[in-house]
């Protein structure tokens, strides 16, 4: 059986390196997204040459990517994920690696987001989708959604679970990373 390459990454706690930081990442290991969890709330991010886009920029009242209030951060593409998250007062980090896995080696689930509704699409393809008469929103890296009534929520977060075997042959979970955003 085949797993995924997983390797400890170092991150020395800087304000000011946290977004270089990602950049750098986001280019080795070829990674499109970045989804955060904040303190203040939710924090979604798009690559694109090199460069980390978030909606904060063009919303004064989203959430912004900062290390002073962020408690786990995930970067994802098709082949590898990278994590950062903080443990105490320190800060841990991996990338988990796909290597030639076979379809055996793990499942795929699609996790359904909050957004039942588009309140704008922001410069720079994120939308800002809202959910439930709580009024719960966050921007997407993601335009033309097909919203199709109240109750749909079409965006959709791709998780592969890596699979491990015990002694007696009794697959579990042993890893999961995020794969891609989409919507249905």
């Amino acid at each position: 059986m085949n797993k995924p390459e997983c390797d400890q990454l170092d991150f020395k706690e800087d304000p000011d390196k946290l977004k270089p930081w990602l950049e750098a990442q986001a280019e080795k290991y070829k990674l499109r997204y970045l989804l955060a969890h904040a303190e203040d709330g939710v924090v979604w991010g798009r690559f694109d040459d090199g460069k980390l886009t978030t909606p904060d920029e063009y919303d004064i009242h989203l959430p912004k990517l900062r290390l002073l209030t962020l408690q786990q951060c995930r970067l994802f593409g098709k082949n590898a994920e990278v994590m950062l998250w903080k443990v105490g007062q320190n800060w841990r980090a991996r990338a988990i690696k796909d290597q030639a896995l076979s379809k055996e080696d793990y499942l795929c689930e699609n996790q359904i987001l909050w957004g039942t509704k588009p309140k704008t699409e922001l410069k720079n393809g994120f939308t800002l989708v809202s959910d439930g008469s709580q009024g719960l929103r966050h921007a997407v890296p993601l335009t033309n959604i097909p919203f199709q009534g109240q109750d749909y929520r079409p965006l959709r977060l791709k998780v592969r679970h890596y699979l491990d075997y015990d002694e007696s042959g009794v697959a579990r979970i042993n890893l999961s990373r995020l794969v891609n955003l989409d919507f249905d």
